[in-house]
């Protein structure tokens, strides 16, 4: 293949399985039919259970939430506004940093916060394992998790404050004044979430995935009792949802970290703790910063959604209704995050590699794949519409309102799961801060603001909220395609060479 064939733009499937346009569109980059076969096969192999492992980490918010919302309106509210307050403020930064580091991918949208600064791994451990540097993976999770836990510090002094927080943002009191409770039994959680989401990512870069699905799905199960017996036996309320949440996060945390440490698979990637981790941490706030920006400027978008809420008419009726249309958002985008994480994980590893042709593919049969999926689960959510509010709340009001949310819930799925395989992408090639200016454009300067045109000039309400959260998702869909169809993929592999093994080994690699 010569070099303008590798440089070809990527052409975006339409709304098809990876059969003949995919093809068509691979086979004009160079790529054979077989290669298209079995990056197909590898994908579908890893996606099966990071779908089952957010699907499942996401489960533990929503099975709190549930419970909650069977103490009555004010509990649920309280518990609402505080794990929007706690994804804001922590949840979504540590998440974004991950993401920088290694390569990247988002349990539930509320926890991408915490998930932010650790998105940086996704980029630095999966080419380092494309790259074969296989001792580095575990030098770039305790350099992650020593700058996790370090920022966790402040950020669980801010939760500890949150109810006086949000009274002096404007929140209804009885309502600020329970979201504080709830957040105080939350601070347990955050540092339990940084570990775990370090962890993750070093397993995900080297496609190590059935471990992960194993240990939250015991954990899951184990949730289940946990907080039936702290929200309805303890007398602690809505309060033992929160302390449930922090034990379940710490059962997790704790098998990933034994895992990782006994498992003869991990014997090349982990070699012990170093001192070399305190090395390089400048690199990586050069990435995790980004993309910590990246992710929260997406999540925050949301969380401020539920916050913009509690400024209506009917507030507790707003949050609820809100915060259960971002609980079903999350919940079902759980399975597009998974492909995200296997595009980002792809194409971080090929590009390790030098193989930029593959990392193409990656992501044109990820589209493929996210594109049929949304639009099945938007079909299942509009055709359960009217009984999905019964899972959370037994009062008619909210489950006829949640109803209505779950048309405008549906068609954000479709143009959510698109970006997320597209920001994918932009992870795994490291260039998290093109991302960030990309989320700033489509959800601060086109999306809130009219979303809050729609809430409270045309009077629309919390469905008015969700509308701008719909126009900043299908803005950004333009951005991100734009992006990637004018991408140098060649150029990302020499970056990717250089992040590895250093500008002068990489330029000898290349020449």
């Amino acid at each position: 293949m010569d070099l303008e064939e590798r440089r070809a733009p990527l052409l975006l499937p339409q709304a098809v399985p990876v059969t003949s346009q995919v093809q068509e569109n691979c086979l004009r980059q160079g790529v054979s039919k077989g290669e298209i076969v079995a990056e197909a096969k590898k994908q579908l192999q890893l996606a099966g259970p990071l779908v089952c492992v957010n699907v499942l980490t996401n489960c533990l918010q929503v099975i709190s939430v549930m419970f909650v919302g069977h103490l009555g309106e004010l509990a649920l509210s309280g518990a609402s506004m505080a794990t929007s307050f706690a994804s804001v403020t922590g949840f979504s930064l540590l998440f974004l940093s991950l993401w920088i580091e290694p390569y990247q991918t988002l349990p539930d949208k509320r926890q991408f916060s915490t998930i932010g600064m650790g998105s940086a791994l996704e980029t630095f451990c999966g080419q380092s394992y494309g790259g074969k540097q296989f001792h580095m993976l575990g030098i770039h999770m305790q350099r992650a998790m020593l700058v996790l836990l370090i920022v966790s510090v402040p950020l669980a002094f801010i939760w500890a404050n949150a109810g006086q927080i949000l009274e002096f943002l404007g929140q209804d009191p009885e309502i600020s004044a329970e979201a504080g409770r709830y957040a105080r039994f939350m601070i347990p959680s955050i540092f339990a979430y940084a570990i775990t989401q370090c962890h993750m990512r070093f397993l995900q870069s080297q496609n190590n995935v059935v471990p992960m699905m194993v240990c939250i799905g015991i954990t899951t199960l184990l949730h289940l009792f946990i907080c039936w017996i702290l929200v309805f036996k303890s007398g602690l309320g809505n309060r033992g949802a929160a302390l449930a949440n922090a034990i379940s996060y710490w059962i997790n945390a704790l098998s990933l970290f034994l895992y990782v440490r006994l498992s003869p698979s991990c014997k090349n990637t982990w070699t012990g703790f170093s001192r070399e981790a305190f090395h390089g941490i400048p690199k990586f706030l050069t990435l995790s910063i980004p993309s910590a920006v990246m992710l929260s400027l997406e999540i925050w978008s949301f969380e401020m959604m539920v916050l913009l809420s509690g400024l209506l008419p009917n507030p507790k009726l707003e949050t609820s209704v809100l915060s259960i249309s971002l609980n079903t958002c999350s919940l079902v985008y759980m399975i597009p995050l998974g492909l995200s994480g296997v595009v980002s994980a792809r194409v971080s590893n090929e590009l390790g590699a030098g193989r930029p042709q593959i990392a193409r593919l990656a992501i044109c049969i990820g589209l493929s794949m996210v594109v049929t999926e949304s639009f099945l689960v938007a079909a299942f959510m509009i055709f359960g519409r009217r009984v999905w509010g019964y899972c959370y709340s037994k009062e008619e009001k909210v489950v006829k309102y949640v109803g209505e949310m779950m048309l405008l819930v549906s068609v954000s799925h479709v143009f959510d799961g698109i970006q997320s395989i597209l920001s994918g992408s932009i992870r795994g090639s490291g260039r998290q801060k093109i991302g960030a200016f990309v989320n700033l454009a489509a959800y601060y300067i086109i999306g809130i603001p009219s979303a809050i045109l729609l809430a409270f000039v045309y009077h629309i309400g919390g469905k008015g909220l969700w509308m701008g959260i719909v126009v900043a998702l299908v803005m950004q869909v333009l951005f991100l395609a734009v992006l990637t169809n004018t991408t140098d993929w060649e150029k990302e592999v020499k970056k990717a060479s250089e992040r590895v093994h250093g500008p002068k080994i990489a330029i000898e690699a290349l020449t």
